[in-house]
């Protein structure tokens, strides 16, 4: 069989995100949504997956994990998620200001055909918890604490 012939076998989208559900279900309590995305909660970080097919043999899983939302939107706020994007090894942190201040996500995509479950479940574990993580960090300095007000 030639490499191209071997390409075109490998898992679709639909496959690799049942893949990506029987993974993160060792961790986290997974809903699949009515496009058949994943959706799920890491200590108040709402996340999701989904897969794409950007050419015939190439399926890419995307994690999108909503860090913060509607966080008020200064220097002080872009400079840590600048500081901390920097650090990061999984996953692409992005700031976007909304009417109501401003939305911190980070997001990964990579191919995960031939990714068996534990270590599937493991790279996406890598990048929730890291998101998780910063929600702490970030939420932490935005909250006065008592006798800070």
């Amino acid at each position: 069989m030639s490499q191209d012939q071997g390409a075109a076998s490998l898992a679709g989208p639909q496959e690799l995100l049942d893949a990506a559900r029987r993974a993160l279900e060792r961790y986290q309590d997974v809903t699949v949504d009515d496009d058949g995305s994943l959706s799920f909660q890491h200590a108040e970080v709402p996340c999701a997956v989904q897969a794409v097919e950007l050419l015939e043999g190439l399926v890419m899983l995307s994690l999108t994990c909503v860090v913060a939302w509607d966080v008020p939107h200064d220097a002080e706020l872009a400079e840590r998620v600048a500081t901390r994007a920097g650090q990061g090894l999984f996953g692409t942190l992005g700031l976007v200001r909304t009417e109501r201040g401003a939305d911190v996500t980070l997001r990964y995509a990579f191919p995960a055909a031939g990714l068996a479950t534990v270590p599937l479940g493991t790279l996406l574990m890598l990048v929730v918890s890291a998101a998780s993580q910063l929600r702490g960090e970030l939420l932490h300095v935005m909250v006065p604490g008592p006798g800070e007000c």
